[in-house]
């Protein structure tokens, strides 16, 4: 008589096994679209925490390294739908982490800056990004997690040169718009 095979667990959707024949020309590609997609989820889990939504700690790091910008610079820093980012600009000033104003230097611009009350938020996301990048790098060893480092940051650099779309080339766009307003 024949044993029974080992019980066969539910496969988690969010980690389907192995690689779609049509990726099979694009494995990496395809690695990189399964771990982005498994770190956002793992974000929105760790920022839930602290009282965001995915996203909104990119706009809250911008505004801390920024200072006061104008909502059009905002959208531009974080590459997101406009309207996406105006949501998300509403439910943060309803929390009392940012303020938005007319910009005296074009009443028809809006100034968004990080409020006094966000310094505490600064500490939380701080930690919850360090808690997201213990758990992603768990098992790794230091020269592994720095091997990590520099090669994504060499798919970056790929990516940023073929999509034309570069943070530096944004933020070079953005201080040559605040110096032709002047």
């Amino acid at each position: 008589m024949k044993a029974d095979p080992a019980p066969t667990q539910a496969a988690d959707p969010a980690c389907p096994p192995g690689l779609p024949q049509v990726a099979g020309a694009g494995p990496v590609s395809h690695a990189l679209s399964r771990v982005a997609r498994l770190h956002r989820i793992a974000a929105g889990k760790v920022l839930k925490g602290v009282g965001l939504y995915p996203g909104q700690e990119f706009v809250m790091m911008h505004l801390w390294d920024a200072g006061p910008v104008r909502q059009s610079e905002l959208i531009k820093a974080v590459d997101l739908d406009p309207s996406t980012v105006t949501k998300m600009l509403q439910r943060l000033e309803q929390s009392g982490h940012v303020r938005r104003r007319p910009d005296p230097a074009d009443r028809r611009a809006v100034l968004v800056e990080a409020s006094d009350a966000s310094c505490g938020l600064l500490a939380q996301v701080e930690r919850a990004w360090g808690e997201l990048e213990g758990h992603t790098l768990a098992g790794l060893d230091e020269a592994e997690r720095g091997e990590l480092l520099r090669l994504l940051t060499r798919v970056e650099t790929n990516l940023c040169t073929e999509t034309a779309d570069c943070p530096e080339r944004r933020a070079e766009e953005a201080a040559r718009e605040r110096a032709s307003r002047r």
